[in-house]
């Protein structure tokens, strides 16, 4: 069993910075895929940011330039650092992780959700 716990989203006022925090623990061989999403009211989830073990990050078109995400493989863990926020920015942002367990192959993992608002 793999679960994944976030933390750090809030309240922030446009401008401001924000950094989530995932942690996966549990039965971990290999971790492939970190990456965080996020689904604003009435809208679709979608990708934000993605770290593949091996390859460089992807970002979203959106926060390009203003996100950062990082991962420390020893662990298990994925930052997403959030500067010049704006209020379009508001969601519910997702900890997603692709994982091999010891006992089951690649599966898909998500986080409960951290809300992330960005207002005057």
């Amino acid at each position: 069993q793999v679960q994944l716990v976030e933390s750090g989203g809030g309240l922030v006022q446009p401008g401001g910075s924000l950094r989530l925090s995932c942690a996966a623990s549990g039965d971990i061989y290999y971790v492939d895929t970190m990456a965080w999403y996020r689904q604003a009211p009435g809208k679709q989830r979608e990708l934000v940011a993605g770290i593949t073990t091996g390859k460089s990050p992807n970002y979203a078109d959106s926060i390009q330039g203003r996100f950062t995400i990082s991962r420390d493989n020893a662990k298990n863990t994925v930052l997403l650092q959030m500067d010049s926020l704006k209020p379009e920015d508001t969601a519910v942002y997702y900890c997603y992780a692709r994982i091999r367990s010891m006992a089951i192959s690649d599966m898909d993992y998500w986080g409960k959700g951290t809300l992330v608002t960005v207002s005057s």
